[in-house]
């Protein structure tokens, strides 16, 4: 970047007169507006990093004044770090000001020699940094010093704060591809005119003004929403490859630059409306597909709304209950927990007893209960309570966390497939830059007035426009498909390896099921049949939330019975009267006063049983008709639950799926799906719960139910918002579809750049024409993208209702 007098060397802010520093930085004296700015310079070059200055995109961010800094503290530090047990610690943090790749450079450089740092990653596109240090060495406070230093800002990773910065990146693309789409309109209608008026006599003047025109509405759109393409073109350029964006800059460019000199020289042919149409598209395109990416959310940040943001911490000296940041608490806190509130730390339950719903972590469809001494899980929810805990883990060393940090572990060996699209105009574009080279050099030679002509009629003809929009345009025709199924795309390149895999790895509660308990069967005894039996133990049970008293409510239609009196007793069951009987409903312990079938429910009277009803799981709506389109498109089915094996066992039967695993694990779960990768299988992986995050994150194709954890949503490349699973099936085959379009795209674009380029090169298109020529073949591009799922279905009406309540929300 170059820099000038009358701004910061370091941010590029303008200098105020009465704040001008001068200090010496990349071998010159550098004008800065504030101390803060020359230091960071100053610290940048001691370290021998000045390259920074040369190989950046965008200024730095301003060097912060001197603060006080907070990252000592111990109830922050218990936030972000942990030990790792070997005299070392690891933190996980947002970092403010990265703006591009050199940001990164600067960063994990600039850390990584401070005394005592062992590694320093940086992400620029979450803008987070994993930091691990020696402790016996440094702290972290001192590391991130260094990192103010150098000009950026240290921040704890915040929900809220990341929230705003993904708003502002949808804002931000909204009015690119606004400025975009009127530029494009604008410039077409310009264009328009001035093919007719050559039909017509057009005359000069008014000619000259449509160019002018053009121009004027046509570079807002090259220089501004055009400006992300070049970006990214040179930083590829600048790590010497040759990506996606190369390509489709260097087409941009061309073409921009021979309209701007075809309008300056008052003759020629001017291309306004194709580049501005190219980039509309291209972003449009791109809109969608962030749009997707948001809708799940950002992983960590899942993570973060998952724990409570406060507690209830008892005082220890009078017993009251102050309510404090869940940062704040320490191990040995006693933690107060009402019923249906989450728990915020890993510890000892000091409460007689609980229910908690692990089904988040452990995949347990029901309520565990805990007793005085058991532990509770942080994230767990408090089913019957209220409970007093006291706290044993905290902050990193939770179980949560470590979750996250297996999570974290799964994603860094996630391969990532390269676009076909890509590889393929990167070859192109290097093909047409020599053809191009060639083209001018023979018509020089022949006939220098035709030579720019013709080479410019190459570049535009030959522009890999079609090449640039034939993946593109197939994945943005293939959301919207999906979207119509309520299945959102949160990364473009599962469609591929969904369209590739060979198997289908569920999970069972939440996934193949629902997450509601449902009832079975009842089993009436000679006294009444079950349908009276039925209405009975309904009645009862229409007085409680617990789950398996909505589940017999809800299985009975009967509202004519009344209990009254009715007590619940914990760990017991409901008693109560109807028509001046008294019956009791809940286990044989308690409805019987013997021991019995503790996985049955008895309804009794003072007589003895009258029914047994059994709670069983429903099937997720979807599920059978998802099993055998998936089974009939070649797939291999598997269960992977941490469920007990008879309830494995019994799904798995219903569904006809012969091979399932229970009561594992997430490390289990992950180590089954490395195992079929290793022997070559492209796994699809389905789940709902927290525990089956890692097993997403390492998956080929992550796909989670919008009804499960927010967890596993943002880890997944695939989230069926309808909650329907035979949608996946649905959007196996959608994917297939889409290959089969992108792959006609790319032929398409071959045979047409075959056929196009040697007509243009001997001199046979004239500049309108291969205008023309350009914009026709990217819109057979787009038109045969359009022909991906045209004979979908009717959508699923609760399906589109749930994900209209989404999109609405």
């Amino acid at each position: 970047m170059n820099a000038r007098a009358d701004r910061c060397w370091h941010c590029a802010s303008p200098i105020a007169p009465d704040t001008r520093i001068e200090a010496q930085a990349g071998g010159a004296s550098r004008a800065f507006c504030c101390g803060g700015c020359a230091a960071a310079a100053q610290w940048i070059e001691q370290l021998g990093l000045g390259d920074y200055y040369r190989l950046r995109s965008q200024p730095a961010p301003r060097a912060p004044g001197d603060t006080e800094s907070a990252w000592r503290r111990p109830e922050l530090l218990r936030e972000v770090a942990r030990p790792l047990g070997d005299g070392r610690s690891e933190a996980l943090i947002a970092i403010e000001g990265v703006r591009c790749a050199a940001c990164v450079w600067l960063i994990e450089r600039a850390l990584g020699a401070e005394r005592g740092i062992d590694s320093v990653q940086v992400n620029a596109v979450s803008r987070r940094a994993r930091i691990v240090w020696r402790e016996h060495e440094t702290s972290l406070a001192d590391a991130l010093a260094a990192l103010a230093r150098a000009g950026y800002t240290a921040l704890p990773l915040s929900a809220p704060a990341l929230d705003d910065a993904r708003r502002r990146e949808a804002r931000e693309a909204m009015k690119r591809l606004l400025v975009a789409g009127f530029g494009a309109m604008q410039a077409m209608m310009y264009a328009s005119a001035l093919y007719f008026g050559a039909v017509e006599r057009m005359d000069t003047a008014t000619r000259t003004g449509m160019r002018w025109l053009g121009l004027l509405v046509a570079t807002p759109v090259v220089l501004y929403s055009a400006r992300p393409f070049f970006a990214g073109a040179w930083r590829a350029l600048r790590a010497r490859t040759l990506g996606m964006d190369v390509p489709v800059a260097l087409a941009l460019a061309a073409i921009y630059a021979a309209s701007v000199f075809a309008a300056l020289r008052g003759r020629g042919e001017i291309y306004f409306d194709s580049v501005s149409m190219f980039v509309f598209f291209l972003l449009a395109g791109r809109y969608l597909e962030m749009r997707a990416r948001h809708r799940a959310g950002d992983l960590t940040d899942s993570l973060a709304r998952l724990a409570p943001a406060q507690a209830e911490r008892v005082r220890a000296g009078d017993g009251t209950i102050e309510r404090v940041a869940v940062a704040e608490l320490a191990v040995g806190d006693l933690v107060h927990v009402a019923e249906g509130g989450i728990v915020p730390v890993d510890g000892e339950l000091e409460s007689a007893s609980c229910r908690v719903d692990e089904a988040l972590l452990s995949g347990e469809s029901q309520p565990l209960r805990k007793q005085r001494g058991d532990m509770l899980i942080a994230g767990s929810v408090l089913a019957e309570g209220p409970a007093r805990i006291r706290a044993r883990r905290v902050g990193m060393a939770t179980t949560l966390a470590a979750i996250q940090r297996l999570i974290a572990q799964a994603q860094a060996e996630r391969p990532r497939l390269a676009r076909a699209g890509e590889r393929a105009a990167a070859h192109f574009v290097v093909r047409v830059l020599a053809l191009a080279a060639l083209c001018a050099l023979v018509w020089t030679w022949l006939d220098p007035a035709r030579a720019f002509d013709a080479t410019i009629a190459v570049l535009v003809v030959s522009c890999p426009c079609a090449f640039a929009l034939a993946v593109p345009a197939a994945i943005t025709r293939a959301l919207g498909a999906l979207a119509r199924r309520a299945v959102l795309i949160v990364h473009a390149d599962a469609i591929e390896t969904l369209a590739a895999a060979t198997h289908v790895v569920f999970d069972k509660t939440g996934t193949l099921t629902e997450p509601q308990l449902a009832l079975a069967d009842v089993e009436a005894t000679t006294r009444l049949d079950a349908a009276e039996a039925l209405a009975i133990a309904a009645a009862l049970a229409r007085q409680s939330r617990h789950p398996v008293a909505v589940a017999i409510a809800a299985a009975s239609t009967a509202t004519q019975l009344n209990a009254t009196h009715v007590v619940a007793t914990a760990g017991g069951g409901l008693a109560g009267e109807i028509d001046g009987r008294r019956y009791r409903l809940g286990r044989a312990a308690f409805a019987l006063a013997s021991a019995g079938d503790d996985d049955a429910i008895v309804l009794a009277d003072d007589d003895g049983a009258l029914a047994r009803l059994r709670i069983g799981e429903r099937l997720r709506a979807g599920a059978r008709e998802a099993v055998a389109a998936l089974r009939a498109q070649g797939l291999q089915l598997e269960i992977l639950s941490g469920d007990a094996p008879e309830k494995v066992r019994a799904i798995a039967a219903r569904l006809d799926i012969a091979d399932w695993k229970a009561r594992q694990l997430p490390a289990d779960k992950l180590a089954r799906l490395q195992a079929l990768r290793a022997d070559g299988a492209r796994v699809i992986a389905v789940g709902d719960g927290i525990n089956d995050a890692p097993v997403l994150a390492a998956a080929d194709v992550a796909v989670a139910i919008a009804g499960g954890a927010e967890l596993a949503q943002a880890s997944s490349d695939i989230v069926l918002a309808g909650e329907r699973l035979d949608a996946l099936a649905e959007a196996r085959r959608v994917a297939c579809e889409t290959l089969q379009v992108m792959h006609q795209n790319q032929r398409w674009a071959f045979v047409y750049n075959l056929a196009a380029v040697p007509l243009a090169a001997l001199g046979f298109v004239p500049g309108w024409l291969a205008a023309a020529g350009m914009s026709a073949s990217s819109l057979v591009v787009v038109l045969n993208a359009l022909r991906i799922d045209r004979r979908r279905a009717a959508p699923v009406v609760a399906a589109g209702n749930a994900f209209a309540s989404r999109g609405a929300a």
